[in-house]
């Protein structure tokens, strides 16, 4: 331990230029300080204001803590096998059991935001998630702590529907992919921190890892247990302040010499689009779950919705469960090492975040009706194509800019889609339909770790050419997904025709 603290520490000084001289780290440390202001402010400004900003950033931090947990495992998996005595099919199964614990929650969580106040239900979650946290810590055994992430899966179910619908109902149709891509930075950033951070500290002491993780979820469930419930079906949208005024919110039509509405659904009527003539009248506000069910898998641009992002959500989570040691046996580099470049791929992948979102929304602007879907179906196609050379050589700074544009392209498809989905569905569907999405998403993300180590394990023989050749297999599914989003561009303008219909007739 030691040793490798003096290495770490060797890291650091040649980092650093040789060592801290007199009169540089006072420099640094205020230019830290001035950055971080100027980006808080930035964020205020983008997000509408204070108040929307603080909505915006605790629903990013609740997202945050699920991601943080399955890249905190992906990168304790060396300390963990040594520990527990286990392999990488045993490492895929911890992440696979939260998962399909999360998938059978998440349709009854999905039923409870469509009807019950979610800023409740969410800080709930996350209290008794910091609580399994903090049991997992204390797991004695494999089979101890495979128990307690059962425990984990069930409560991180919450997260998906109760953000929708609340996001739906704080937030306009018109700026949505923009506001997305503020949340699911948070989704990253918290993957980020389970590879960076807790990774790090679990290179030492994997409790110590997952007991650091759990903390910050208590103080979070108490501030959004204080937030204020939306009113439903659209009617609690916070309103950008003076000053504050968001990109998204902005005049319609900037650069077209003939103006056209923000919203998809607005738009889409004006256009004369006609509705699903299977759909119109099947969807009421007092529905019943069944019904309600059946409605969300008839629409059909949500199917082809769930399975990309299944697919996507799937590549994803073989990538934070396993990616540290890849990258660490592919390109000959320690585990410190490993992860700091890991971070460098996360920086790629928030950019991609939050640049889909905003595209998608001003494209919109300029009367591009199913401008979201088609910025993820090409944000898609580009990641398979990016990987590839990635997966391939054996060289760091070879693979650093594709592998970076490719993280970038894989994650700039969530903030369309996701906005994309509350286009479809009517407002009091909104929790139901990301309840079903999250359960068969989470289905995907939940095979994904355990067949991503079984292949590794036994078709390819384990190690890092295992892997190598297991996430080439993988590329497969997430070509699908770019295919299923192509075909969903010709579906969305009837759909959102549709929800505009719905919402209409049951608007008093």
């Amino acid at each position: 331990m030691q040793g490798r603290g003096l290495r770490l520490g060797g890291l650091v000084r040649r980092m650093a230029g040789g060592g801290a001289r007199p009169g540089v780290v006072g420099p640094v440390a205020r230019a830290v300080r001035r950055g971080g202001a100027a980006a808080r402010a930035r964020l205020v400004v983008a997000a509408g204001g204070p108040a929307r900003t603080r909505v915006v950033v605790l629903l990013a931090c609740a997202l945050a803590m699920a991601s943080a947990d399955t890249a905190t495992v992906g990168a304790s998996a060396v300390e963990l096998r040594r520990a527990l005595g286990i392999d990488n099919t045993d490492i895929g199964l911890l992440v696979t059991v939260t998962s399909i614990v999360g998938a059978v929650f998440s349709l009854p969580f999905g039923v409870l935001a469509d009807r019950a106040r979610r800023t409740w239900i969410l800080a709930f979650a996350l209290l008794t998630w910091g609580a399994a946290m903090l049991w997992s810590a204390t797991a004695g055994s494999f089979a101890q702590l495979l128990l307690a992430r059962v425990c984990l899966g069930g409560v991180t179910a919450a997260a998906g529907p109760t953000v929708a619908s609340l996001v739906g109902d704080w937030f306009a149709a018109a700026e949505r992919g923009q506001i997305y891509s503020y949340i699911l930075t948070g989704e990253l950033l918290g993957a980020g921190v389970g590879f960076a951070i807790t990774g790090d500290i679990a290179a030492l002491s994997w409790r110590a890892a997952f007991s650091i993780l759990a903390l910050p979820a208590f103080v979070l469930a108490w501030l959004i247990f204080r937030l204020p419930e939306p009113a439903r079906g659209g009617r609690g949208v916070l309103a950008p302040e003076p000053g504050a005024q968001p990109a998204a919110a902005g005049p319609e039509g900037v650069g077209s010499r003939r103006p056209e509405p923000a919203d998809p659904q607005l738009l889409a009527m004006q256009r004369g689009i006609p509705p699903d003539p299977r759909l119109v009248g099947r969807a009421t506000p007092h529905m019943s779950v069944t019904a309600a069910l059946r409605y969300v898998l008839a629409v059909r641009t949500n199917v082809a919705l769930i399975i990309s992002s299944a697919c996507g959500y799937y590549f994803l989570a073989g990538v934070q469960t396993f990616g540290t040691e890849f990258v660490g046996g592919q390109y000959g580099i320690g585990q410190v090492a490993a992860n700091l470049l890991l971070v460098v791929i996360g920086a790629g992948a928030v950019i991609g975040v939050l640049a889909a979102g905003p595209l998608g929304d001003a494209l919109l602007r300029r009367g591009r009706l199913n401008a979201r879907i088609l910025v993820a179906a090409v944000a898609a196609t580009a990641a398979v194509v990016l990987f590839i050379p990635a997966l391939v050589t054996h060289s760091a700074i070879t693979a650093l800019p594709y592998i970076v544009l490719a993280a970038a392209a894989l994650s700039a498809q969530n903030p369309p889609i996701d906005a994309a989905r509350l286009d479809i569905m009517p407002p009091w569907l909104w929790g139901r339909a990301e309840g079903v999405r999250t359960f068969l998403r989470t289905a995907a993300q939940a095979l994904a770790p355990v067949l991503f180590g079984a292949v590794s394990d036994y078709v390819f023989g384990g190690g890092t050419a295992g892997l190598k050749w297991t996430f080439v297999v993988m590329l497969i599914p997430l070509s699908g997904a770019a295919g299923f989003l192509y075909w969903a561009t010709r579906r969305y303008p009837a759909d959102v025709a549709t929800a505009a219909v719905l919402t209409r007739q049951a608007t008093p």
